[in-house]
């Protein structure tokens, strides 16, 4: 008897266990997503002085994020070219191991120079780990089960984001900082013998020539323009000369990129991908989407932790809501858009996500945790109806034969967003602290009010420091740090709501079905592939 399988795309023996191949690539994508939301709770705890942390300033916990993520965006299409050629199970592997040995090494850093650069290293290895989930999950399942692997997909980042907090704030409570990286070794080692047995091997059999220039270009361009974001947050003056000339050579490296890609025979971004305006409109709303959630969670953090004085266990039970509404919504996002369609569905998720971060511009010291609890679990319900509907819209805006990168394009403007959200958000929150605090900072010497203005954690050390004189700093801190807040929750619900927009004008009511012929690509080359079922 013929299988379905048979008859279609996918060999037999790999759409029989295409569920357990996607709980494999699900437990990759854990790791990656499971270690930063793991960093979101410990970054209070990293800038504590010694012994306790390592004492880092804010602009080094953003660097100890971006790192990570620049190196993950810049290096996404290297990645996709090296699994199109030696094939993609063999590319997760490698990532894997190199993400593993660099949660080991960040374990042991002895200073937020060695935590940042052993960052990176995790960078490296996710690079090589999260497109190549979606790629493979594009070619195990059918047309019409894509949405529903999808949503199950998008759902495992909210069970990474609801373990992680979690996770770190237990381990935080018994164990050093450190062991908030150290964690992922295990998992690493377990997804490594999962992914040996059980996920198969592909590849493009007309693989595309790598492009050094290119993926130079994007990761200078990159590291300038946020390193420039960065730089004007601490010294809270965005007009300052290196400020502007540093931003400025990376959106002009960024030009000639994209210059490049257009004029090279190899890309590493085929720019005619974008004159699909479905297409682009998807990519910008996911780029906005993680622009304004990384960016508020940094300071959600700090507001639990610092403001209200909560544990890191506590802040992750907290948190909690946000992570359960994607779960429980990211798979049954289909359902809405079957009924109301692509754009109704993303819209109405972003205009949502929009009113619970200005939602946060009413938090102060006294606001009720119910309250606080809604404003998390709306926001990640609306996270789940943009993620899972816009992430399909990707992937099958493309033929699948270029399934690679369109995940690679997703997960750079996601990362990508994400980088700067933190950059832009965290310099505006920095920028506004520092000018609501400094009038009370008189008391110190000018060095030391340079430091004690960094972020609420250095007014707070310093306070600490200065036994009961400093208690005078404590309250002025935490008034400094709300309205700081405020500021910086209406700008991300700004950048929502521009969102909205833009899925309201570009994005289709409803997707037209395309036939599955035309998005064939090969799991293992055609002569390869078994032509019927057992």
């Amino acid at each position: 008897m013929t299988s379905p399988a048979a008859t279609g795309r996918v060999p037999d023996a790999v759409h029989r266990r295409r569920w357990v191949i996607l709980g494999v690539l699900m437990l990759s994508l854990l790791i990656v997503v499971l270690d930063n939301s793991i960093l979101n709770v410990a970054i209070k705890t990293i800038s504590t002085p010694a012994p306790t942390g390592l004492g880092a300033t804010q602009s080094e916990l953003e660097w100890a994020i971006n790192a990570y993520t620049l190196v993950f965006a810049g290096l996404l299409f290297t990645a996709g070219l090296l699994g199109d050629r030696l094939g993609r199970k063999k590319v997760l592997l490698g990532g894997l191991a190199v993400f593993g040995v660099g949660s080991a090494l960040a374990a042991f850093s002895g200073s937020p120079g060695e935590l940042i650069a052993f960052r990176a290293v995790m960078g490296l290895g996710a690079a090589f780990v999260m497109p190549a989930t979606l790629a493979v999950l594009m070619n195990v399942f059918e047309r019409d089960e894509q949405p529903k692997a999808i949503g199950i997909w998008a759902g495992g980042v909210g069970l990474a984001i609801a373990i992680g907090p979690i996770t770190g704030g237990l381990l935080l409570d018994h164990f050093w900082w450190g062991s908030v990286f150290l964690v992922n070794v295990p998992i690493v080692l377990l997804a490594l013998g999962l992914m040996l047995w059980l996920v198969p091997d592909s590849r493009d059999p007309r693989p595309g020539r790598i492009d050094p220039v290119g993926v130079l270009l994007s990761v200078v361009g990159l590291v300038l323009l946020v390193y420039g974001i960065i730089h004007g947050g601490r010294l809270a003056d965005f007009t300052d000369a290196t400020v502007l000339a540093t931003s400025g050579a990376g959106l002009a490296v960024l030009v000639a990129f994209v210059v490049h890609e257009k004029r090279s025979d190899h890309p590493s971004i085929d720019m005619a991908y974008f004159r699909n305006k479905v297409f682009s409109a998807s990519i910008v709303a996911i780029a906005l989407v993680f622009f304004a959630l990384m960016g508020v969670t940094f300071f959600a953090v700090f507001y639990l932790q610092s403001v209200r004085g909560y544990s890191p266990l506590e802040t992750g039970l907290l948190l909690l809501p946000l992570a359960v509404a994607q779960l429980i919504f990211a798979p049954r996002a289909r359902l809405v858009v079957d009924r109301f369609g692509t754009r109704a569905t993303t819209t109405g998720g972003l205009l949502l996500l929009a009113a619970m971060l200005g939602g946060f511009a009413v938090l102060d010291r006294d606001t009720p945790l119910w309250l606080l609890e809604i404003l998390f679990f709306l926001m990640g319900t609306g996270m789940a109806h943009v993620m899972t509907p816009v992430s399909v819209v990707i992937m099958q805006a493309l033929p699948r034969e270029k399934a690679g990168s369109a995940s690679a394009l997703s997960n750079t403007f996601r990362q990508v967003g994400g980088a700067l959200g933190i950059a832009v958000l965290g310099s505006v929150l920095s920028a506004a602290y520092r000018t609501g605090i400094e009038d009370r900072l008189g008391m110190l010497p000018p060095a030391a009010r340079h430091a004690a203005g960094e972020s609420i954690e250095a007014t707070l050390a310093v306070a600490a420091r200065l036994g009961p004189r400093g208690d005078a700093l404590v309250a002025p801190a935490g008034d400094a740090f709300l309205h700081a807040m405020h500021v910086t929750a209406l700008c991300g619900a700004a950048v929502a709501v521009l969102g909205a927009v833009v899925t309201a004008l570009f994005l289709p009511g409803r997707i037209p079905a395309a036939p599955d012929d035309a998005h064939d690509e090969e799991l293992v080359p055609t002569r390869d592939r078994p032509t019927e079922g057992p």
